[in-house]
């Protein structure tokens, strides 16, 4: 096999890119419904509805996304483009998201579904081509192996660069620039994160400068190698996804996905609130100023990075098939037993350290595998449509994020969730320990059942590859 030689320059270059889609993504998944409700002022169930209605259309969209950048044509390739177009656009919009206008409330919300949906969309124009750029970075399966863990390595620093600059970045403007800081829970000012308006909007920009430059790095750093092996087929958009949904593999993986993604939702969704109102560790780290969510999310990144770190060897001795079956199969069981143990901060932390660090081995395998899939589809359709195909993986990842989160804003409101009061009900905190637990474990259980019927071993993923390879010999 003819294999592309890719630089370490350029593996760091590519992993720059989701480390910026995740620094913004992360504050989406894990401090956005407390955002809403907390600081933007709406209750938990619209910001669950709106989650899900505006997430649900965008991540249609994201097939159509992965259709135009299959028919781009540029001097830097078809996807690379994209990366440099929409880099300031993704920040900018993140900002005006994370502005809180002065409405009323019919106001805010129509403010919100509509911010939150713009947002949404440029997400997908940066994101989808970026993804897509893992099928034609090099043929090579194994290759492609490795820049998904870089990529999911430098995911999971973004993530944890946002973790240890958001609340600081927070509470320092609006300490700075909120003279008259207001905070809605009466006694919880100094364990949480601020509730002052001008401080996220601030923090929020701060960071989306660091995501432009990351963008722009990418795009300057990473090179489209793989060509098609054959471009004379109907390449009309009706053919395309008539392919894509005859797929099975291809359904398989993404209903897999789905439940994965769902998993981390709920569980990093509900975790400030699970902080506040059921452990109530009343302990901010000097000088950095972190609570004890700040720090359950830290150290759950860093045991996320080292199974992502792992996930390359390991995949290489077990499979990619064996060793995800794995991680979820311990991830239910953690789960499961995260919801006896003691409400004691060295326990929830074990466990936390363990779970994520199993949880880690999943999404580089995910995108590997979709890799995969691109070229089982060239293989039987003699139609290559990266693109599409990696659009779809972006898809299962916005719904996984928008159940998630539309689910915790749903029980939390059926769990009768009032931002307005300092104790929350037992009804109400029971409801955020299984949101914590036991929901995140049942979708384990099936991402477990999804896998077991995937078809692509690593025996066939091998023969594809030599079959491919040779038709681009004879080409």
């Amino acid at each position: 096999m003819n294999t592309p030689k890719i630089t370490l320059k350029e593996k760091v270059g590519y992993g720059f890119g989701d480390m910026a889609s995740s620094m913004f993504w992360k504050i989406f998944g894990m401090y956005s419904l407390f955002f809403y409700t907390d600081v933007f002022g709406i209750t938990a169930a619209a910001a669950g509805t709106m989650f899900l209605v505006a997430r649900l259309w965008d991540s249609v969209f994201d097939l159509f996304v992965g259709i135009m950048a299959d028919r781009t044509k540029t001097r830097w390739g078809r996807y690379r483009p994209y990366l440099l177009w929409f880099a300031v656009p993704f920040s900018v919009m993140g900002v005006i998201t994370f502005f809180v206008p002065d409405f009323g409330e019919t106001g805010k919300l129509v403010y919100a579904y509509i911010t939150y949906s713009l947002m949404m969309i440029v997400y997908s124009l940066i994101n989808v081509p970026y993804a897509s750029l893992l099928g034609v970075m090099s043929p090579n399966p194994q290759e492609r192996n490795v820049l998904s863990s870089y990529r999911m390595s430098f995911a999971f620093i973004g993530s944890f660069i946002t973790f240890m600059l958001l609340q600081p970045l927070v509470d320092t403007y609006a300490n700075a620039f909120d003279s008259h800081i207001v905070t809605q829970i009466e006694g919880v000012a100094e364990t949480s994160i601020s509730t002052s308006p001008i401080g996220w909007t601030l923090a929020v920009a701060s960071i989306g400068v660091l995501c432009t430059i990351l963008f722009v790095l990418c795009f300057k750093w990473t090179k489209e190698r793989v060509e098609p092996v054959n471009e004379e087929t109907d390449t009309s958009v009706k053919s395309d996804l008539k392919i894509l949904f005859r797929n099975a593999p291809w359904w398989i993986l993404v209903a897999t996905g789905l439940a994965a993604l769902l998993f981390n939702a709920v569980r990093d969704g509900v975790a400030i609130y699970y902080f506040r109102d059921y452990v109530q560790f009343a302990y901010k780290m000097p000088f950095t100023g972190w609570d004890m969510t700040t720090i359950y999310f830290l150290v759950g990144q860093a045991a996320n990075l080292v199974g992502v770190i792992l996930a390359p060897t390991l995949s290489a001795k077990y499979g990619k098939r064996r060793t995800y079956m794995i991680a979820m199969a311990v991830a239910a069981v953690l789960s499961v037993i995260f919801f006896f143990i003691p409400n004691q901060i060295g326990w929830i932390l074990l466990l936390q350290t363990l779970i994520s660090f199993f949880a880690g081995y999943v999404l580089p395998l995910l995108w590997s595998m979709f890799a995969d899939i691109v070229d089982y589809q060239e293989l039987t359709t003699n139609r290559r449509t990266s693109g599409l195909i990696f659009s779809s993986s972006s898809m299962s990842q916005k719904l996984g994020w928008a159940l998630g989160a539309a689910l915790t804003g749903w029980i939390l409101f059926l769990f009768r969730y009032n931002p307005d009061i300092a104790q929350q009900s037992a009804e109400t905190i029971m409801g955020e320990r299984l949101m914590i637990s036991l929901i995140p474990a049942a979708c384990c259980v099936l991402a477990f059942i999804g896998m077991m019927f995937y078809p692509l071993t690593e025996k066939k993923v091998k023969e594809i590859t030599e079959e491919l390879d040779a038709r681009r010999r004879r080409k």
